[in-house]
């Protein structure tokens, strides 16, 4: 019967005020089961209630160490953590608790203002800014969780007005460049880039250049150096079969998130070859290793006009989706870049979508796209698909709004 179980009759006791008999209770418990989780977990919280914050972290140890997989158990472990002062163990904790479920809301809510409070503002702005992004559904959280999300959003909002303050200078001083410069979307982009404006339009996980029109697929006419990339298709394929047929040395996966940080839709691709990219150039950077062993790629892409935004563009890389793939919907980061494909091997069954428009890839057929708009793509063929992506700038920003983005970021 119920009023003869232990552990209701400890509830009991507890939600009546007599913590030492739920405490008596519990304990017996353990003793006869050291493994009972509910038990050594309820124990924990009546410690930490009390203020016994060692005492809260012996019991939720053992309870951690009986249920290894779950994030409650790891969160309630930081709590205790934090209540013995032990922060740096408690970052630990929560990364434990979302190594188990990276969705687990409280977890990833402490742990971005935990990482502010060790001095890490880089990293807290950076989680708080993803998960106020996301419309987190924090009514229901106890109230130190809902404190600290509220306490992000000041921080967010803070440092956006220093960021705001900080770029008036350089602004300046490109309007003072470029006399007579329409630099009205760059101020725009700047109010973005701050969090005083919303733009209604693509959908970029990162930095959003307001008013560029949303287009699917640009015009080839701007893009009037695409013809000389697809002329030399034979080329840069033999180079990328000379590879594979090395096996594939210096591929790696493309998607890569941190297992304490939500995947979301990139559950089934993260850490995956299933998708995977040899990187010529990475956010800027320039892969010399990789450019040597394919010389006529990389001497290509030193001709052309792409992308030169410090720590972030160029990207060039060989795409391989393995037989039987798809890369879900998705929006890329920064509308002020177009994304170049150029399909190398496209068996049957392969496929491309942005926004309302999906084509068919054709080798050695280039086209330009706003990764902003949702795009998504698949192959339900039995070999591999291969393209060569690349990104260049949008090609509807002035000079002098590139010049606008590069001191903006």
């Amino acid at each position: 019967m119920a009023d003869s179980d232990p552990f209701a009759l400890a509830a009991e006791a507890w939600r009546q005020g007599r913590a030492d008999e739920a405490s008596d209770l519990l304990r017996s418990i353990v003793e006869r089961d050291p493994g009972d989780v509910a038990a050594l977990n309820t124990l924990a919280m009546i410690a930490l209630n009390r203020g016994d914050a060692p005492g809260a972290i012996s019991w939720i140890e053992r309870a951690a160490e009986a249920a290894p997989d779950s994030a409650p158990i790891r969160f309630n472990l930081f709590q205790a953590l934090e209540g013995a002062g032990e922060l740096d163990r408690g970052l630990e904790a929560l990364d434990a608790a979302l190594r188990a479920d990276p969705d687990y809301l409280p977890a990833n809510i402490m742990k971005a203002d935990l990482l502010e409070r060790l001095g890490r503002a880089s990293e807290s702005l950076a989680l708080f800014r993803a998960l106020i992004a996301s419309g987190p559904p924090v009514g229901d959280m106890p109230e130190p969780v809902r404190r600290a999300f509220a306490r992000g959003g000041e921080l967010v909002r803070a440092d956006d007005d220093r960021r705001a303050a900080a770029l008036e200078g350089p602004l300046a001083q490109i309007e003072a460049e470029w006399p007579g410069a329409d630099l009205s979307r760059a101020r725009a982009y700047a109010e973005q880039r701050t969090g005083r404006r919303k733009v209604y339009v693509q959908q970029p996980v990162g930095g959003h250049f307001p008013y560029l029109p949303a287009l699917e697929f640009f015009p080839r006419a701007l893009f009037p150096w695409l013809r000389d990339l697809e002329s030399k298709t034979a080329g840069i394929a033999g180079e990328l079969q000379s590879l594979l047929g090395e096996g594939g040395e210096g591929f790696r996966p493309y998607v890569g998130f941190d297992p304490t940080m939500p995947a979301n839709q990139w559950k089934e691709l993260n850490h995956s070859r299933r998708w995977s990219a040899f990187f010529f150039w990475e956010d800027g950077a320039r892969n010399d290793e990789n450019c040597k062993r394919c010389p006529g790629t990389s001497a290509l892409l030193e001709t052309l006009p792409l992308l030169d935004l410090p720590g972030k563009g160029p990207t060039a890389m060989f795409s391989i989706l393995d037989p039987n793939t798809r890369i879900p919907p998705h929006t890329g980061s920064n509308n002020v870049r177009a994304t170049i494909h150029l399909p190398l091997i496209v068996p049957e069954g392969c496929g491309f979508r942005v926004g309302a428009e999906t084509r068919a890839w054709k080798a050695g057929r280039a086209w330009a796209f706003d990764d902003t708009i949702e795009h998504e793509a698949w192959n339900d063929s039995d070999e591999p698909r291969a393209i060569l992506i690349i990104d260049s700038w949008n090609p509807l920003l002035s000079e002098a709004e590139r010049a606008a983005v590069r001191a903006i970021g």
